[in-house]
């Protein structure tokens, strides 16, 4: 097996891809700001030739459901790990998600208020997103509010890019997969930890974590926090909007939030466990004159847990019984509206080592059922079983699934996948990837008061993938180019008499989309300073009929164009890292009359070990202090903004 452990940082922002810090000139500036003591380098001696800094390269379950290092997966996937995650303390799993590579968002407000997010042209409904291994959704709207979950209980997240996911998951993963793993996944040694943190807006936190591990083959972590914030007002000023002088108020979010994970193993062969991740949250959100200040809040209870046993029969060889359940609770008393989401999961998942490559297979049973007054139907059933097989031999990667899911509500659908690489050089690959993919209607899409539909069918895609890559010790760049075809797509339908007056509307399959683009990374490491930059060209077009000849027939919020650049340096006790992120213009209505103009954002970020026990973190956002939105008359930004926080490790 080819594992080309040249490699290094194989995207952006990751340990094994994530900047780690600037030159000597901002790293100036920023001890300066937070009032940092400078690090001193840990001593060499003089005789010893300092080396490069070599990363193996990040390893990856997602994308072939088997411990895989990414420099052997075809589909372009990613990698945030916890290192990265330091850098992000005080903030939501969202605002760890719309700096990668390829990804978009639009948000009506701050922290906690509602947000979307797109992934190369695909919107967040077309995202699977699972909390190890569990599914993570709401059924009534869709999508997933990744910007309920904090990142300080989390311990790394996974992205795989395009439809892969379809055949290895299930519905839903058309446009990828976002994987969330709670923390405690490799504890190696005892501890004791306690944080604090404040910043803009009456920003705080409060944490503590505790880790525990024995040589009977315990390992066990707990963590707790509270976020808090009294937040900006989310509405612009607008002399036009009375809505904008009534609710002129801050609009605040708070949130408790708690981890568990419990590894115990039994023997050599035999396993077992428990993890999970929740929170507890209240967002208040602007409405109008007619309920005052204060009074518009709502209620969120957001996460999921799973139990497993795991045996490991023969090497390279396991096979995995999990239990998951995952929630998604609102409850908005300013609207009288109720929604709660249940998914029940049983899944015995196995891979078998072969003399070239790995057999994974499986089944699984889903239930989904969705608690609220508003509709007639309220729950469905999936029974799947899938087949893959992924295998790195001399110079060529292979990876094909198949997978076959059966639900209760509508015709049995069958997905796959097929890709394949090939190493010309240690150093240099290139390789294709093809994937059927389909996302299922909402309960909102089904069976909305008034407007349900219930024959409606699932949404489908093609999605063809191709890249280039380039790994040495220095760097690591890839291009990826995609080509997505999305038919049945679901879309409201209007109603209308001879004189133009509005009759009655529901969603129907009536819309295509064709999106391609291009993904362009590329990660430098140079001694203890690191520098790339990301760039993201797409265009996202609605192909179907009912496209306006008059219009440009864009898919709102995807800008065709999206940057990152960074630098950063690192030593062993600093770590600081900028980055200079550009979003470009996108139409914000499908007439494509309104546009939300581009945007430049500044940040830096920074991690220091005051001394063996105690360290901080630090985080600078909009520097430069730049007025953008994401959604207009609604601000998403409260200007320059920071947060800082303090941590104490007993060991």
């Amino acid at each position: 097996m080819n594992t080309h452990y040249s490699h290094l940082y194989t995207s952006l922002f990751t340990a094994s891809t994530y900047p780690r810090p600037l030159g000597k000139a901002v790293s100036a500036v920023f001890a300066t700001a937070v009032a940092c003591a400078p690090a001193v380098a840990a001593e060499t001696n003089d005789n010893t030739q300092q080396m490069p800094r070599v990363t193996l390269p990040a390893i990856t379950v997602t994308a072939t459901r088997t411990p895989t290092a990414i420099n052997n997966t075809i589909a372009q996937t990613r990698v945030i790990d916890s290192e990265a995650l330091q850098h992000f303390q005080g903030q939501t799993a969202l605002d760890v998600i719309k700096r990668q590579p390829g990804f978009n968002f639009i948000q009506n407000g701050g922290m906690g208020t509602t947000s979307n997010f797109y992934v190369r042209g695909y919107d967040n409904k077309q995202i699977l997103v699972l909390i190890d291994g569990v599914r993570y959704s709401s059924l009534s709207a869709g999508g997933t509010a990744l910007g309920l979950l904090p990142a300080d209980q989390i311990d790394r997240i996974e992205v795989l890019y395009g439809a892969s996911g379809s055949s290895i998951y299930g519905a839903d993963a058309m446009g990828g997969v976002i994987q969330v793993f709670t923390k405690g996944q490799a504890i190696d040694q005892n501890q004791l930890a306690i944080t604090l943190g404040a910043g803009t807006n009456d920003h705080y936190l409060y944490g503590a974590s505790a880790q525990f591990h024995n040589e009977q083959g315990t390992s066990l972590s707990l963590g707790a926090s509270r976020n808090e914030t009294k937040g900006h007002s989310a509405l612009l000023p607008d002399p036009g909007n009375p809505y904008s002088y009534y609710n002129s108020d801050d609009d605040g979010f708070e949130s408790n939030n708690f981890s568990l994970r419990l590894d115990q193993k039994i023997n050599n062969e035999f396993s077992v466990g428990v993890s999970g991740l929740y929170s507890d949250s209240e967002t208040e959100f602007d409405n109008g004159p007619t309920i005052g200040k204060d009074n518009t809040k709502s209620k969120q209870k957001n996460g999921a847990a799973q139990a497993y046993a795991d045996w490991r029969y023969a090497p390279g060889s396991n096979i995995k019984l999990a239990y998951g359940h995952s929630i998604d609770k609102s409850d908005n008393p300013t609207f009288n509206s109720h929604y709660d989401t249940k998914q029940d999961q049983i899944s015995l998942i196995g891979q078998h080592a072969l003399p070239f490559g790995k057999a994974i297979y499986g089944a699984e049973y889903l239930k989904q059922k969705l608690d609220t007054s508003e509709y007639r139907d309220d729950d469905r059933k999936v029974s799947s079983g899938f087949l893959g097989y992924v295998a790195s031999y001399n110079n060529i990667d292979v990876q094909a699934n198949v997978r076959y899911d059966d639900y209760s509500k509508f015709d049995d659908k069958t997905t796959y996948n097929l890709g394949a690489a090939y190493r010309f050089t240690p150093d240099f690959r290139v390789g294709v990837n093809y994937a059927k993919g389909y996302r299922v209607p909402t309960f909102n899409d089904l069976y909305w008061p008034g407007s349900e539909n219930p024959n409606l069918a699932p949404e489908t895609s093609d999605n063809y993938e191709a890249f280039i890559e380039y790994d040495t010790l220095l760097q690591s760049t890839r291009l990826t180019g995609y080509h997505n075809k999305a038919d049945k797509l679901l879309s409201y339908v209007s109603q209308f008499d001879a004189n133009g007056n509005w009759l009655s509307g529901r969603t129907e399959n009536v819309d295509e989309a064709k999106i391609k683009g291009i993904t362009l990374t590329s990660d430098w490491n140079i001694d203890d300073y690191l520098f790339g930059f990301s760039y993201d060209y797409q265009k996202a077009k609605n192909n179907s009929g009912r496209s306006k000849p008059n219009h440009d027939n864009y898919l709102t919020n995807r800008p065709k164009d999206k940057a990152m650049v960074y630098v950063g340096y690192q030593l062993a006790d600093l770590d600081l890292r900028a980055e200079y992120q550009y979003v470009g213009k996108y139409y914000a209505n499908a007439s494509n009359t309104t546009k939300v103009d581009d945007y430049n954002l500044f940040n830096i970020s920074g991690n220091y070990q005051l001394t063996p026990n105690l360290s901080l973190a630090a985080r600078l956002n909009n520097v430069f202090n730049k007025k953008y939105v994401t959604i207009p008359g609604y601000s998403t930004d409260d200007g320059t903004n920071f947060f800082t926080s303090l941590t104490y490790t007993w060991k």
